[in-house]
């Protein structure tokens, strides 16, 4: 998902600056006022972000202790079967009783992923929004005719395909002269409600 949010807003960038190039061209107007923003920086660093990892490790650690203790359940009553006769009402009792844990332990590691996972991508989606919204209203304050996402790539990268993303996805290679509104903008989500 990520991906492609980013290979978008690449994109985008590429679209804006070009359309942004011909129009001054065509005009014959000055050059444009350009910024630069690391929007990964802004989701590393930000105070809002830190605080939302704060609460989702402190809900992790929750359903991590609820998913332990049904899993000592299950594990105490597998020593018990052994202690039955495998003919015996009891014994098939107890491994219906087991398996159901069983489902129930399943069940529950899966809805817990999605659960983390879809808040995730909500977080994740809304910070994005409010970043886009922060930058807006920096570089109309500042006066910018243009913003560009200046991501720079972290190496080595962990596996060939995160090469070939970071290849793909970082177009601005060089940004003299272009001024870094990033920590203005992380101040601006910071202050955000």
């Amino acid at each position: 998902m990520k991906s492609k949010v980013i290979i978008l807003s690449c994109l985008m960038c590429l679209i804006v600056l070009s359309i942004g190039h011909e129009s001054s061209w065509a005009l014959g107007k000055k050059s444009s006022k350009i910024g630069v923003v690391d929007i990964r920086k802004i989701f590393q660093d930000c105070k809002r972000n830190a605080k939302y990892r704060e609460a989702a490790t402190a809900e992790q650690g929750r359903i991590l202790t609820e998913l332990e203790k049904l899993s000592k359940e299950i594990e105490v009553e597998r020593l018990g079967l052994r202690a039955l006769k495998s003919d015996s009402a009891d014994y098939m009792t107890t491994v219906k009783g087991l398996l159901t844990k069983q489902a129930k332990l399943q069940a529950q590691q899966e809805f817990y992923k999605q659960q983390l996972e879809m808040k995730d991508q909500r977080w994740t989606e809304g910070l994005y929004q409010d970043i886009i919204e922060a930058t807006d209203k920096v570089a109309n304050k500042k006066g910018f005719d243009l913003v560009l996402e200046n991501e720079r790539p972290e190496f080595p990268s962990a596996t060939p395909s995160d090469l070939m993303m970071s290849i793909r996805t970082n177009k601005v290679i060089y940004a003299g002269g272009c001024t870094d509104i990033t920590n203005d903008v992380m101040a601006a989500v910071d202050a955000m409600k």
